[in-house]
This record gives structure tokens, C-alpha cells and sequence, in this order.
């Protein structure tokens, strides 16, 4: 899948200075994704500013599944596929999307899932979904958990934190090619268990702070 490289560094340039002083946004344990190589980074997703803070967090330019109404616009749909973005149908085992995604990993690209496959309307963490882990079985890849954390989530610009995960290989999820559903819900709430630790850390400093 292309993505325009000129495009995705200027966008971080063009936006960082703003999203700095709307946020005040930390990142902890920066670096934690591999240097190189296909791997999958599983979030949780709190507002639509999600995946630019987690693109301006990471040093590796990241790739994102988004749901397909924002494809609607020719335009809108021009710019967000150039910055990586590729639509799926939410709830409908979207196969094109899924190959899409196996394609971006196949390359050596960090893929980005949202694991509660939603935003949350109330601040706390969705039951997981097991598109991530399902990936990660498929492409024997490692997925590196993160969580975003907002001081006041009903403001909207509030101070915020982005915590990356050590990434956790298919061995340590107890993923093997071609195992059951078992196997991928033990290792979706494996992933989800630990970004709950990183949420509970990161809601104490921020109501310490």
C-alpha cells in the first residue's frame, strides 16, 4: 500500500507545535516498537485525535484501518490514504481490509488497530475485539500494546498520555499458525490486560499532576 512519505512528515511537522500546546501530550516509553520490520500496535481509542497523536508519538510512520465513512469525500479520502490510512466496514469481517493490513505488515510497516474496533462514548476501556490478535497469529508478528490516557475526558483538549507497551511476541501471546479461538481470546485479553495496567498507571499521574 502507498503512502506518500513527503506528505506524512509534513503533516507531523505542520502538526506537532498545535497538538503540543491542545494537549500537553507525554509519551512514555517511547522507542518501545521495533526499529524495523512488520508489527502490529494495538490501541485503545478515546476521540478522533487518536491517530494523530499516536503518529506524532512514534518515530515509524504508522498505517491505520479506518472505518469507511470517512472515505466518502474524494478528497478527504485522497489526503487520509496518502497519510495511510485504508478503509474497512465495521462489524462485516471486512476480508479486503484484512489483506490490506496482512500487505502493510508483509512490508515491514507498522500496522495500527484500534483493539475495541469503536471509540468509547465514556471514557472507559470497550471489551476487546480480536482482529489484532487474529493478525498477529496469521503474520507471527509481535504486537506492542498502548494505551491513551486523558486527564478529563469530557474536555476535549485535555492533557493527555501515550504509553507504549514492551511488544509482546506470538510465543509470549501463546499464538501458533492456525490456532483456535480459544488461543486468540486468551491472547486478545492478554494484550487488553496489559493496556488496563497502563491506563490505571497513567489516570494516577495525571490526577496527581
Amino acid at each position: 500500500m502507498a503512502q506518500n512519505k513527503a506528505l506524512y512528515t509534513f503533516g507531523k511537522i505542520l502538526l506537532m507545535p498545535f497538538y503540543k500546546l491542545l494537549y500537553h501530550f507525554k509519551v512514555k516509553n517511547k522507542g518501545a516498537v521495533p526499529a524495523e520490520g512488520g508489527v502490529i500496535l494495538a490501541s485503545n481509542h478515546m476521540s478522533f485525535a487518536d491517530p494523530v497523536l499516536l503518529g506524532l508519538s512514534e518515530r515509524r510512520r504508522l498505517y491505520f484501518m479506518a472505518k469507511s465513512e470517512l472515505f466518502s469525500n474524494k478528497f478527504a479520502a485522497a489526503v487520509i490514504r496518502a497519510l495511510g490510512a485504508f478503509p474497512v466496514e465495521r462489524g462485516a469481517g471486512d476480508g479486503k481490509a484484512l489483506k490490506t493490513g496482512e500487505d502493510v505488515l508483509k512490508e515491514g510497516n507498522v500496522m495500527t488497530i484500534f483493539i475495541e474496533g469503536t471509540r468509547t462514548k465514556t471514557g472507559e476501556l470497550l471489551r476487546p475485539r480480536s482482529g489484532c490478535t487474529l493478525m498477529a497469529q496469521q503474520m507471527q508478528l509481535p504486537v506492542v500494546p498502548c494505551c491513551i490516557t486523558k486527564r478529563n475526558f469530557q474536555h476535549m483538549f485535555s492533557k493527555t498520555i501515550i504509553h507504549f507497551g514492551e511488544p509482546l511476541t506470538p510465543e509470549a501471546l501463546g499464538l501458533t499458525p492456525g490456532g483456535g479461538r480459544r488461543e486468540l481470546k486468551n491472547a486478545t485479553n492478554r494484550i487488553m490486560g496489559e493496556i488496563k495496567k497502563m491506563r490505571e498507571e497513567d489516570e494516577n499521574e495525571l490526577h496527581k499532576g
